[in-house]
């Protein structure tokens, strides 16, 4: 049997057979809505599932199909599967575990939108859902009800970078025959590879660093072929959040530069940290990186590496963290994370905005956290823009008091 290559190269090569496409050395772009049949019969053998082939875009396109195939080989599963968006991801892949009266576990933070949707499916479906500290095995172990059926974990978690030991929970929630679905989108395969250590399936946003020029929405998600192929029958197909062609053309094109963009993320982010650490205006920071934060040892055994994620919090309050983002001349004041460019953002009024104050703070998301997503630019810019953004608001803002 011939080696396995590492990720690094498979990022580059993956699953793509050059020759079942005329040679072309990037995977072709088949950007079409439906396929033709040789015959009736031919048709009604598709349809019928006799035989092998495209029908659609909704329900399978080539190079929709070669992205997968290449998610599927990155985070070493059986089958991978592509979506509209990584909501789209997150609700097909949920809705096709759960119904109602079932109940989900869910690590005590997440993204904004899932927790709207965890809130929606309850209100509506009675679908129930409990956020947890999952920092104890006997917590998460005690949390587990008769009716959970899945326990679902963003780690690093969005905003505040708190980590989840994902061994411990796979093992709890294997013993009490739990589903585990593990939202990997802060690490991409490259950093954290969940499967392996028995999650049962794997999201991403791919939006963010698997694309890595900020110009698709998209999402991904990967594990065993059987339930893979049930979300891509039902609730894929049915409430159609499907991919693009196109969009899963640049997502190709974005996975073949993964590993040296990650490498350059966290690198800066490093950097980064240390120089933030020190500045007066700074009064909390979180990084995985950092070897004085309660879950660094947990960071260094299940992540590559730290991630080019930081969240801060400046002296004072909303007001204070609002002036400092209006100062600031190269960084950009978006949501969103893992684009080239330098992002920040403010997760209390933006991407969490639809969770309540008293929830909030619970989670740790407090008036005063900002949210860097640390991009390529040279490391001197971006500090250089961060600092005197900094040192302007606390101008500012003592003058005007």
């Amino acid at each position: 049997m011939e080696k396995k290559k590492e990720l690094e190269t498979r990022l580059i090569h993956g699953e793509y057979d050059r020759k079942k496409h005329y040679g072309s050395l990037t995977p072709p772009l088949y950007q079409t809505s439906t396929f033709t049949f040789d015959s009736a019969q031919q048709g009604e053998a598709r349809f019928a599932g006799n035989e092998s082939g495209y029908i659609y875009s909704r329900l399978g396109n080539p190079t929709v199909t070669i992205l997968e195939k290449a998610i599927a080989d990155l985070e070493e599963a059986e089958e991978g599967i592509a979506f509209a968006s990584g909501m789209a991801a997150v609700s097909s892949v949920l809705l096709a575990l759960v119904r109602t009266g079932d109940h989900i576990l869910v690590s005590e933070g997440v993204y904004g939108c899932t927790y709207g949707l965890l809130q929606l499916v309850e209100d509506r479906y009675g679908i129930e859902h409990d956020f947890i500290d999952m920092s104890e095995e006997e917590t998460v172990r005690q949390q587990i009800k008769p009716n959970t059926k899945v326990l679902y974990v963003e780690t690093p978690i969005n905003p505040t970078m708190k980590l989840v030991d994902l061994e411990m929970v796979i093992k709890v929630a294997k013993e009490m025959g739990v589903v585990v679905v593990v939202d990997n989108t802060f690490s991409s395969p490259y950093l954290q590879q969940p499967l392996k250590m028995g999650a049962d399936v794997v999201i991403h946003s791919a939006t963010k660093y698997i694309c890595g020029h900020g110009d698709v929405i998209a999402g991904l998600a990967a594990g065993k072929a059987d339930f893979v192929q049930q979300v891509r029958a039902t609730t894929l197909k049915d409430i159609g959040g499907v991919m693009a062609p196109f969009d899963a053309w640049l997502l190709l094109r974005g996975l073949k530069t993964l590993s040296v963009r990650m490498d350059r993320h966290c690198l800066n982010a490093s950097d980064l940290f240390r120089k933030l650490k020190d500045h007066p205006r700074v009064k909390k920071i979180v990084y995985p990186g950092d070897s004085s934060y309660e879950h660094y040892d947990l960071a260094q055994k299940q992540m590559k590496q730290p991630g080019g994620l930081i969240t801060f919090e400046v002296e004072g309050g909303k007001e204070e963290a609002q002036e400092m983002m209006n100062h600031l001349k190269m960084i950009q004041v978006a949501v969103s994370l893992g684009d080239a460019e330098t992002l920040i953002q403010h997760p209390a009024s933006m991407t969490h905005a639809v969770i309540p104050p008293e929830k909030r703070m619970e989670m740790g998301i407090t008036e005063s956290m900002l949210r860097l997503s640390v991009g390529l630019e040279n490391v001197n810019d971006i500090w250089e823009d961060l600092a005197q953004a900094l040192n302007a608001a606390a101008g500012k803002l003592s003058t005007s008091s």
